[in-house]
Order: structure tokens, then sequence, then C-alpha cells
């Protein structure tokens, strides 16, 4: 997003210049009044005797004194004038601006299946290095077993996607054969699978409905948009699945998505074959695959999805006005009550 700001401007400019113009002619018939006040002083009858009182160093103090307070109560009102004149303006400030909406999508496919689990905590670290250099992209994530949850669908609130993952990281990082029911940990993991494992009978790590669900977690399917599927997987199909992998690698395919693979090589999968597989099915449609022990994984997965086309969305010109009546209102409240008080001092 670009912003221009042309700084704090007046809305509408005849109420300044009225109270401009009050103000200059409020002086004038002050000096209209002084000048008769000195042409009446002139005609008066005079005294004998007041010399004395007026050489008189107290009465000579009290006069200063007095002309200092009016000048200062007449600078107030002044002031308070002005600072009446600038708020009839109503002072604000004027944004112009233009977003150029970055459009890459990134959808993070953890498998959260017995074999992985063990493995998942450090996989979010990853997940969670990816998304701080990311800038502009929406991300989400999707868990899955033998069924689907978006733990949090696409968004660019990187703050929300820094503490689900690191939650989701605390909650993942266990230890299956020493948990025991009813303790607090086994519930946080029971609510974070929540929806992962609707499906009965012994069906578990179902690879290819896991990316076949991860393609359908994008929106907007008729904008133009760079998509990808960070997909960490041990690829130990446990049960038949609706979509074999190829299956959904090409569904991916079809629909302009990119999968890049984060092969785990677990202690239940992660075989020679089940690499090979997972492999071919992933880079015979375009995509990478990288395993998650690899140092160079998470800058080679930051590299190909900044590299990739992001197109922009020319959003219109959007002009912001925001009122400021907070920088004259003191100066009006001070003007008024230190021209009040003066005056109210004098009288006293």
């Amino acid at each position: 997003m670009t912003q221009i700001t042309a700084g704090l401007t007046s809305i509408m400019w005849w109420p300044l210049a009225a109270g401009l113009a009050a103000l200059l002619i409020a002086a004038i018939i002050a000096g209209l009044l002084a000048a008769r006040r000195r042409r009446a002083q002139r005609t008066a009858i005079p005294v004998a005797h007041t010399g004395y009182l007026r050489n008189l160093p107290s009465f000579r103090a009290v006069v200063r004194a007095r002309r200092r307070r009016l000048a200062i109560a007449l600078a107030a009102f002044t002031l308070a004038g002005l600072a009446a004149a600038g708020l009839a303006g109503r002072p604000a400030e004027r944004h112009v601006e233009s977003e150029r909406l970055a459009t890459r999508d990134i959808v993070l496919c953890l498998d959260v299946s017995g074999s992985m689990i063990s493995y998942d905590s450090e996989i979010l670290g990853k997940f969670s290095q990816l998304a701080e250099n990311f800038s502009g992209e929406r991300i989400a994530l999707v868990m899955w077993n033998n069924t689907s949850r978006t733990l949090f669908p696409l968004t660019d609130d990187y703050a929300m996607v820094k503490e689900e993952l690191s939650n989701a990281a605390k909650v993942l990082d266990v230890d299956l054969a020493a948990l025991t029911t009813g303790t607090p940990q086994t519930q946080q993991l029971l609510d974070l699978l929540a929806g992962t494992t609707a499906l009965p009978g012994t069906s578990a790590s179902l690879i290819g409905d896991g990316l076949a669900n991860c393609v359908l977690a994008f929106d907007l399917s008729d904008q133009e948009r760079s998509r990808s599927i960070i997909f960490a997987t041990d690829n130990d199909l446990q049960g038949t699945p609706v979509y074999q992998l190829a299956e959904a690698a090409t569904f991916a395919q079809e629909r302009n998505i990119r999968v890049i693979g984060l092969f785990s090589p677990t202690a239940e999968g992660g075989s020679t074959k089940q690499r090979a597989d997972f492999t071919e099915a992933i880079t015979s449609r375009g995509g990478l695959v990288f395993d998650t022990g690899s140092p160079e994984a998470v800058d080679s997965i930051i590299d190909d999805v900044t590299s990739q086309q992001a197109a922009e969305l020319d959003a219109s010109p959007n002009v912001v006005i925001t009122d400021h009546p907070e920088r004259l209102a003191p100066v009006l409240l001070i003007g008024l009550v230190g021209g009040l008080a003066l005056l109210g001092w004098w009288r006293l």
C-alpha cells in the first residue's frame, strides 16, 4: 500500500477567513474607541491637585499592572478567536491512499496422523519461519488425518498466524505413548485434532484426500492469484482414500496450484518407496519436494514462492479525512479561561 499525506488542512476555508475578518474589525473598533476616549479626556473638566496622586509609585505600579493584564487578556482572547475560527474551518488530515494488494495465497497442509504427531511440532516451527519471511501473502493452515480441519483460513493477519502456529506446536510437542486419559495435555491434543478423525474404522493418513482438501481451501477462484500448497507428510497411507496422491496432485495442477512437498521420514513411514512415490507425484506435476530435515528447505521454499509471479490489483484511490479538533480545542479553552481570569482579577 502506498500512502500520500497532505498534512493538516481546513476542510472549510471561509470560517477561518470570517474569523480573521472579525478580529480585524474588532481591532479597528477598539482603536476607534480608544481614540474617542482620548478626545473625551482632552475635553474633560480639569481637577486640581491630582498630579500628586498620579506620581505616587504605588499608583503607577497599579496602572502598569492593569495595562499588562489588559494586554495579556487581549492576547488571550485573540488567540481564542483564532482557535475558534480554526475549529469552525474543521482542521483535518487528508490522506490519499492507493492500495496494491499482493495476491499470493499459501496453504500450509499438515498431516496430523499418528505417525506424524511426534514430528509435527518441528514442522510447524518451519511453517513459522516461512510466515516470518512473507509480506502481504495470505496464509492458511489445514490439518488432516482421515478428514480435514482448517485451523485458520487464508489471512494476512500475521500476528494471529504466529500465535496459532505457536500454540499448535506446543500442543503437538507430546509423547503419544506417555499420554493418559483425562489429563489437560491429552484434552488439549484432542481439541486441536478434533475434526481430523471423523471417519469410522481404521482409516488414517489419507494422503490424497488431505491434499485435495487443501486444494479446496483456496477462495476467490474467479481471480488471477498465485497459489501454493506446502504439503507435509510421511506418505504412510493407512486406508482407502477417495483421491490417490497422484489424482490429488493432478487436481491441484488443474487449478494452477503449485504443490511444494515436505517429506518427513518417520519411524512408521518414509520408506524408500514412499519417498519415491511422493516425489514422483509432486515433481511430475510441476512441484518441488524437500525433506523436513533439510537445512535449506525453508530458504528454498521462500525463494520458490516469492519468485512466482504475484498479480497485483489496482484499487481506486481512497481519500481519507481524519478530523483533528483536539489540536485547537485546548488553545480555545486556554485563551477563554485565561482572558476571563485576567479580567476577573482586574475587577477584583
